[in-house]
């Protein structure tokens, strides 16, 4: 699978087994073995072997797999580094990443292509510049940190921080990267849970990061196009003849076939 078409990206705490397993029969596009916030300090050396682990015994299909590694300020970022080295992991996942450079030393010492977690004010800022190096895969939101960062309550709306949003999707779209939204926190709310996924698809996002498996498939189909956008997708691309035209009221013209080839390509390559 393409990362720019996967939609739900599941963390996993590494130190989990039975998560892990449960996670080989979801239909989540990517799996994500936590080292970092997920895993207690104590447990950070069992995390590891559950990764280990876990990736040895395989049977996760077609998913993406990417390992999230402690921030080069903590005393378990070298071995986290180590061990995505010497896994098949797709990607590494870097917390708290604020400049290029922190990202270039990731993807030097493990590597693998860099998935950035834009988490501070310092980050938004930064965005563009983690976004355009070579060794950045994808943009992760990180809401939790940077509403804190920015002494958001936790109970404003999600217009608080609407401005980082979009400003962390143009700079991964600069890059031609690949963009992907915060957690959602309340489980016991899946209502607002479909209703943050239908904002973070309007607002450009490619999919979203999840924190339990009962999120995967309303991500899955609130991030995937329905019916009647393939339908018009497949309409639309059979009538161009190319230049602009009229289709069914409306002009079209080049762009609009790329995109709605890619709209069809997007839904043929889902795992789930």
């Amino acid at each position: 699978m393409l990362l720019n078409h996967a939609r739900s990206l599941l963390f996993l705490p590494a130190s989990n087994a039975r998560a892990i397993a449960k996670a080989r029969s979801l239909g989540c596009d990517m799996v994500l073995f936590d080292l970092e916030d997920a895993v207690p300090d104590d447990k950070k050396a069992e995390a590891r072997d559950g990764a280990r682990t876990a990736m040895a015994e395989g049977g996760f299909g077609k998913r993406l797999l990417a390992l999230r590694v402690n921030t080069a300020d903590t005393p378990w970022h070298g071995d986290d580094c180590a061990l995505a080295r010497d896994l098949a992991v797709d990607y590494v996942v870097l917390p708290k990443a604020e400049s290029p450079a922190d990202v270039a030393s990731v993807a030097d010492s493990t590597g693998k292509p860099v998935i950035a977690m834009i988490e501070s004010p310092a980050a938004v800022f930064a965005a563009q510049a983690i976004a355009a190096t070579p060794a950045t895969a994808a943009l992760f939101v990180g809401v939790n940190d940077l509403r804190r960062d920015l002494n958001i309550p936790a109970t404003a709306s999600r217009a608080s921080v609407s401005v980082a949003l979009q400003t962390i999707v143009l700079a991964a779209r600069a890059a031609g990267k690949a963009v992907f939204d915060g957690v959602y926190n309340r489980l016991d709310d899946p209502d607002g849970f479909e209703a943050e996924c239908r904002e973070g698809r309007m607002l450009g996002f490619d999919g979203k990061t999840l924190i339990h498996p009962n999120q995967v498939d309303a991500t899955n189909r609130l991030f995937a196009p329905d019916a009647a956008e393939l339908d018009r997708a497949r309409r639309l691309v059979e009538a161009a003849t190319g230049g602009a035209e009229r289709f069914e009221g409306e002009m079209i013209e080049t762009m609009h076939v790329e995109a709605a080839r890619a709209l069809l390509d997007r839904a043929a390559s889902s795992v789930g």
